[in-house]
């Protein structure tokens, strides 16, 4: 069978060491310049033979948008593709991973880009300290950047599904600290009962009963808060959007929904909804605050709290799912009652009836007795 040849003769040229360079073009860019690439060899023949050869293997079977496209371009162009796909939080929060894989494959044709490149990049960021989170993020982001690529025929199978998965082996006390995602039923006592008697501690509290997420909490208005505290209707949230945070959407079209608030929260609810402010977490010069604040916030609370672990605001969410698995509450009650973003769960979400809710959060309620 006849190789595939290149785009032009190209030219060759002889260098002071007596070695020989084949230059040609290989390919177009996404913009339509001419990529040109050299091959090196002792010979004028054998210069060539290497190009071809390279053509050969990296060049056929890609049609339309070309394989020898650079990372980094091919990337921009996916990045740009997918905005308005994800929400516009998730969006921002991708621009900074993005630049990390750009900056270390730069300008390599896609095409050149193998399962063992993958591997390499992913295990010398783990030997640099990152965590195995941060990995599997790099890794998922490059799997999508990949599949756009095959689905466009730039290159003949995703790199990214071939690559073995990396495995770091944990270190002593890993097991342990990766299962502890959710405070335990002491520690919940311990914030309900010693938490300040201010608008960080009804927070807290009122995260642990409700299973709201950190920018639903932060987007609340005193209309959203039931007069008597005992429901609250989630309608939006903080979103980030170039670096600064702005009112928007929640996060799913399922995370709109109206969560009922234990009996004995209801009082921390009414104190939240008491302020002639626009928003119940409003700033000194914001109408309302950043999630980062809230954050450290929240640390610092825990803190003065002790014997309590130092969790992420997120584990309150986990620690409401938790705490209602253990009372018995079934799952499809408890996917409506914390908008579940799995979308093969929605056709659950209309089969469960108010009463299933309340005898939720009677049980759960018994947590914050006093």
């Amino acid at each position: 069978m006849a190789k595939r040849r290149p785009n032009g003769e190209g030219h060759y040229r002889k260098h002071p060491n007596g070695s020989w360079e084949w230059q040609v073009m290989i390919g177009r860019d996404l913009n339509g310049q001419p990529i040109r690439k050299s091959f090196f060899a002792n010979t004028k023949k054998e210069a060539r033979r290497i190009g071809e050869d390279y053509i050969e293997e990296f060049g056929s079977g890609t049609k339309g948008l070309n394989g020898f496209t650079p990372f980094s371009k091919w990337a921009d162009k996916w990045y740009a593709y997918i905005k308005g796909t994800v929400t516009m939080t998730t969006y921002e929060s991708y621009k900074y991973t993005l630049k990390i894989i750009k900056d270390y494959f730069k300008d390599t044709p896609i095409c050149e880009i193998k399962a063992l490149d993958i591997e390499i990049m992913l295990k010398s960021m783990a030997a640099e300290g990152r965590s195995s989170s941060y990995t599997s993020k790099i890794r998922g982001m490059l799997f999508q950047i990949f599949r756009k690529a095959e689905a466009n025929e730039m290159i003949r199978r995703n790199p990214v599904a071939l690559a073995d998965k990396l495995r770091r082996p944990r270190q002593l006390g890993e097991e342990e600290a990766a299962k502890k995602d959710s405070f335990t039923a002491e520690e919940i006592y311990r914030m309900n009962k010693y938490l300040p008697d201010d608008r960080v501690g009804w927070s807290i509290r009122l995260m642990l009963g409700t299973g709201m997420r950190t920018q639903e909490l932060l987007a609340l208005q005193p209309k959203h808060i039931a007069f008597d505290g005992s429901k609250i209707d989630v309608h939006q949230a903080v979103v980030m959007q170039k670096g600064t945070a702005v009112i928007g959407p929640t996060k799913t079209r399922e995370s709109y929904r109206t969560i009922p608030v234990p009996m004995n929260l209801r009082q921390y609810a009414i104190k939240l909804r008491n302020t002639d402010k626009e928003y119940c977490w409003y700033g000194t010069k914001t109408a309302f605050i950043n999630p980062s604040t809230f954050r450290y916030m929240f640390k610092e609370a825990l803190e003065e709290v002790g014997e309590v672990r130092i969790l992420t605001p997120h584990c309150c969410r986990h620690t409401y799912v938790s705490q209602l698995q253990s009372q018995g509450v079934d799952i499809e009650t408890i996917m409506a009652m914390t908008g579940h973003t799995k979308l093969q769960t929605t056709e659950h979400y209309l089969h469960v009836q108010p009463k299933n809710k309340d005898d939720a959060i009677a049980q759960l309620n018994v947590l914050f007795a006093s």
